[in-house]
This record gives structure tokens, C-alpha cells and sequence, in this order.
């Protein structure tokens, strides 16, 4: 405990921390000071990630930009109110006219103004795929970059890949490319068009006076800012660091949050794992956050910051509700990492298994994760997975109504989920719209059926028929088409009406939620309590890993259509 308290001193933070109770909630389909160190500060070039491999450094702290306001001005009412501590100021650094401003404020009200426009203005991009997750649009991405396609992935809403604007440049180029891309047989490609009258502008009143400017940077003495988003005020949060008002791909604006990591965890882990984790999970939790951010800095390239805030990266709330148990577990592991052959793993997690653990590639194509392989989620002898294979459609289904001697229990872990045709017609269609797919315009489902699952129960492809045809749905794809189902691990049954054979819906029985890869946060809890250590707990979901603290020699992330001789992305030393 004493070299807890010491390493707690040496980061700035207190021993007891504020710690308000965390609410709990079922996701729907789906102050204390913050001290720099005062040696380098290290942070990433982004520049030139795509096509390398990203080198760790040795530091105790690394600066992260973490996107906590993703596309402020997309509504012309959009408000942000950002306030200093009692008896601090905000320091706001911007230019005017080319020239440097620095300006100081209790308080600062950024709002958007609607500027119309001289004349129309054409905003065009070609769209290559729509996709529910990250790890799906940049398999994609990679696929298209090795046919020679310059590439590029965003978030308008959904994970996107588009055509490099910068390479595509010209709508005459971007009106070929379309057309050759269409006869070669992607029909799903379409061009996004918006004509534009005006634009969001972000605007501030300090003294009287008005400034509207693109960028703003934010910075307190105490480097504690609050941050209260909409006119009713009613989301507040507390943030470590600086911030920063950017703009971003999608012609609005994000605030960045400048945090250094070990800060940024103390906004994550309570988040993640649940203030009732034993401790052990708590620090296991703490090691694969940690992993995770830096294995993922390149996510936002397309917007020049990092990592979001909320559950497609990891929730990150700030800090506003810290509690001692994860402080003490940030302290205990400062700069501890997962590796994997010397680089850092997909440290992947989810909430609850169901059972058993999915592979990397039940959830999305790409190169394999030796170490994110199927693991029985339990201590017992429940199951044997090697002669007892979940592709089985009667294994499965037996193995699903089993539902004691897991490390998990509850409604996450198995679940009925039901679903009305009308809602699943919906759903469909709108995710048919998405994908601008020539199968939109059908009237009905007439029927689901699972075609393939993979040896750890998980559906990997399921036909949708209908009357205008049938869809195939793969892996992740089958969450983004449907709501009900919590995870890809169920099997379906046809719902019909009373004392007729009319289809009425259909019901999703199945277990887990979330993907499904790698640590269950509610398993971990179990195996904690059981009096395993955190790295026994990592050891079990993440077999042949090993902990590390971070230094020059550890990979963080390798372009899988690289060497990891080639070309590294560079480090600046602030």
C-alpha cells in the first residue's frame, strides 16, 4: 500500500479521491489537479501512420487526443459552456488576421452562427462501405489499398471507408472512379453528395466581443476544465488537461481533449469494469485500457485526434467520477501494456461472453489474433469445446440452455430477445439504405436462417429472405441489420400468430453481450473474486501474452500489409 501511495504522489493524485456512485444502465443496441510530468511529454505523428509500423517510446506519461465532443455545430443550437475551477482562469489561444490572440475567461460560451455562403458549394465523396465497427471498415480499407486504391476512413455516423479526397480531388475523377469501380462489379459504391448554402461557424464572446475562429486551444493553471454541453446544461463533465476546438472531416467541429494517459485512465477504468470489480479485475482492467488506446491511436487520423469517448473506443467521462480503487490500480501498474511477440495485443473486451470467448475473426475479417483464440469462460468442466464443437447447431443450442457453472449469471449473460416483423422490415430496410443496396425496395421477411457458425457458437453468415430476394448477412453485419439480438451468439425461432401459421416476428435466444472478444469484464469479476491475480485473469482470456511496461522496443500497431522492418512513425517531443 505504501508504494501505492508514493506512485499516487509521484502522478498528482490524492489518495481518496471524490467517487460519486456509478449508474447503471443496459446499453439499447448498444477534482482533483492534473500534473504534467516535468520531463518530455510524448505524443504522435499521425502524418504517417497508414503503412507503417508504430514504434512505442519509453515515457511515464503520453500525451493522448481524445475526441469528447465529436461534431459539435451538426445542429445550428448546438452549445458547449466551458468553465474554470473556483478561483482559476481559461487561458484561450487563437489567431486573427494572422496574428496570435490570448484572451482570459472564467467562462466561455461557444456557440455556432450559420454564415451563409457566397455561392453554393459542392461536397462530394465517394463511398466505398458503411460498416458497425472500426475493425471492419479498416479491413476493408486495407483490401481496397492493396488493389492500389487510395483510401481513407471516417465517422459521419456510421464507420465509414471513402475514396482519399485529397487524391479524388476533382468531381470529373471522382465521377470515373465511380463509374470504373460500378462496372468492376461494386454496386454498392455510391457517390455522397451535398450541395451547401452554408456553414457552422464557431463563435465566442469574450469582454463585449465576438470572435469567430476554426481552432481554439484551452488551457486552465489548474489544468482541471469543466465542460457543460447543450443551452439546458444538463451533460457536465470534467476534464484533465487541455482542450482544443477543431475543425473535422464532416464540415462541423471537434473538441479535443489533450490528456496525458494516465490521466485519460482514471476517466476510463471506473466506466468500464464497474465499481463493484474486485480489485484484481480492476487492475486487469487497467492494463488492457492502457493497451488498447495506444495500440488505437491512429482510429481519427482522417480528423487529427486519436480516440473517442464513448463505447466505439472506451468510455471515457473524465474526470468527475474517479474512485480510489482504480487510482490505486493506475498506480500500481503505471505504464504496464499486454504484448504479444513484442507488440502491444487488439486488446479487445466486451461486458459479458455468454460462455465462451469469440476468436477475432467471428467478429470481422483481417489477419488472425493468435492470442484471442475461443476460452470456456469458466472454471469448471461445463464444457469441452474440443470434442463438443459449437458449429454444431445441436450443440449450440444445448449449450445455451445451460446456464449454471459459467463465470458469468444474469440477463446479459442469456437472454430472449423478440422482435416484431414490422420492426425487423424497418430495421432492414434502413440498413439496406445505408449500404445503398438494389435489395431496399422488398416488402417483407419471409424468413431468417442461420447458415454457418464457427466452432465457438458465434453465427458467422445468415440468410434474410425475402419476397425481393435474399441477403446474406456476416458476422458484425447481423448487429448492424438487426436490434434484437445482443450478441452473435443465439439461434432464432420463428414467432407466429395464435392458431395460424402468419409470421408475426421472430425470437433471438442467445447469450453475452457485445462482441464477445477477449476479457469479459463480468467474468473477470468472478475469477477476481475467486482470488486470481490480474495477470492470471489476463493470462486465461489472452493466452501466451505477457505484461510489459512500455518501452522503445514494443510495436504498438503493424500495417498488416507492411514488414515491420519498414518505415516507423515518428515521435515528437514536446
Amino acid at each position: 500500500m505504501q508504494q501505492h501511495s508514493d506512485t499516487l504522489k509521484q502522478m498528482g493524485l490524492p489518495n481518496q479521491p471524490q467517487h460519486q456512485p456509478r449508474k447503471k444502465a443496459l446499453v439499447q443496441k448498444q477534482k482533483r489537479k492534473c500534473f504534467f510530468l516535468p520531463f518530455y511529454l510524448l505524443f504522435f505523428t499521425l502524418s504517417s501512420l497508414t503503412g507503417s509500423a508504430v514504434w512505442a517510446q519509453s515515457s511515464q506519461d503520453i500525451e493522448l487526443q481524445v475526441g469528447v465532443v465529436q461534431r459539435f455545430g451538426e445542429k445550428p443550437k448546438d452549445r458547449l459552456t466551458l468553465k474554470a475551477t473556483p478561483g482559476d482562469r481559461l487561458s484561450l489561444r487563437f489567431n486573427q488576421d494572422g496574428l496570435p490572440q490570448i484572451l482570459e475567461a472564467t467562462e466561455l460560451k461557444l456557440e455556432i452562427q450559420m454564415q451563409p455562403l457566397p455561392q453554393p458549394v459542392v461536397e462530394e465523396r465517394v463511398v466505398l462501405g458503411s460498416y458497425r465497427s472500426f475493425e471492419s471498415a479498416e479491413d476493408t480499407a486495407n483490401k481496397w489499398r492493396a488493389k492500389g486504391l487510395e483510401v481513407e476512413i471516417g465517422q459521419p455516423d456510421e464507420w465509414q471507408v471513402w475514396a482519399k479526397r485529397g487524391a479524388y480531388s476533382s468531381p470529373l475523377i471522382r465521377r470515373f472512379l465511380l463509374e470504373s469501380l460500378q462496372a468492376q462489379g461494386h454496386n454498392s459504391v455510391y457517390l455522397d453528395t451535398k450541395i451547401l448554402q452554408q456553414t457552422p461557424q464557431a463563435s465566442w464572446v469574450v469582454n463585449g466581443t465576438r470572435y469567430s475562429q476554426s481552432q481554439l486551444d484551452i488551457s486552465a493553471g489548474t489544468g482541471l476544465i469543466k465542460v457543460e454541453k447543450g443551452k439546458e446544461q444538463k451533460t457536465e463533465r470534467l476534464y484533465g488537461g487541455s482542450l482544443r476546438l477543431q475543425p473535422n472531416a464532416y464540415g462541423t467541429y471537434t473538441l479535443v481533449n489533450q490528456v496525458p494517459l494516465e490521466t485519460y485512465l482514471r476517466g476510463v477504468v471506473p466506466h468500464e469494469i464497474g465499481e463493484e470489480a474486485p480489485y484484481p479485475a480492476i487492475e486487469a482492467q487497467t492494463i488492457l485500457a492502457r493497451t488498447y488506446v495506444l495500440r488505437n491511436v491512429r482510429r481519427f487520423a482522417i480528423d487529427n485526434y486519436q480516440m473517442c469517448a464513448n463505447t466505439q473506443c472506451q468510455v471515457y467521462l473524465g474526470l468527475g467520477d474517479t474512485w480510489p480503487d482504480a487510482d490505486r490500480a493506475i498506480a500500481a501498474t503505471t505504464g504496464q501494456v499486454l504484448v504479444y511477440q513484442n507488440e502491444l495485443i487488439d486488446a479487445l473486451y466486451s461486458s459479458t461472453s455468454g460462455g465462451v470467448t469469440a476468436p477475432f475473426n467471428d467478429m470481422w475479417n483481417g489477419p488472425e489474433r493468435p492470442y484471442l483464440l475461443p476460452v470456456l469462460d469458466s472454471v469448471g468442466n461445463v464444457w469441452d469445446l474440443s470434442s463438443q464443437s459449437l458449429a454444431s447447431e445441436d450443440n449450440f443450442r444445448r449449450f445455451v440452455n445451460i446456464e449454471k457453472g459459467f463465470n458469468e449469471e444474469g440477463d446479459l449473460f442469456r437472454w430472449r430477445e423478440e422482435s416484431s416483423l414490422d420492426k425487423m422490415n424497418k430495421d432492414l430496410k434502413r440498413y439496406l439504405q445505408d449500404g445503398n443496396s438494389a435489395l431496399v425496395n422488398f416488402q417483407t421477411i419471409q424468413e431468417l436462417r442461420v447458415l454457418q457458425r464457427s466452432s465457438a457458437g458465434r453465427v458467422l453468415k445468415m440468410a434474410v429472405i425475402t419476397d425481393g430476394g435474399v441477403l446474406e448477412l456476416e458476422k458484425d453485419e447481423i448487429l448492424r441489420a438487426f436490434y434484437a439480438p445482443l450478441s452473435t451468439l443465439f439461434y432464432v425461432e420463428p414467432i407466429y400468430q395464435e392458431n395460424t401459421k402468419i409470421l408475426k416476428g421472430y425470437a433471438f435466444i442467445g447469450g453475452g453481450f457485445g462482441h464477445g472478444v477477449g476479457m469479459s469484464q463480468t467474468g473477470s469479476h468472478k475469477l477476481a473474486k475467486l482470488g486470481w491475480s490480474s495477470e492470471r485473469i489476463l493470462s486465461f482470456y489472452y493466452p501466451g501474452t505477457q505484461i510489459q511496461p512500455i518501452n522503445e522496443s514494443i510495436i504498438l500497431w503493424q500495417d498488416p500489409l507492411k514488414e515491420k522492418s519498414e518505415e516507423k512513425v515518428t515521435l515528437r517531443v514536446k
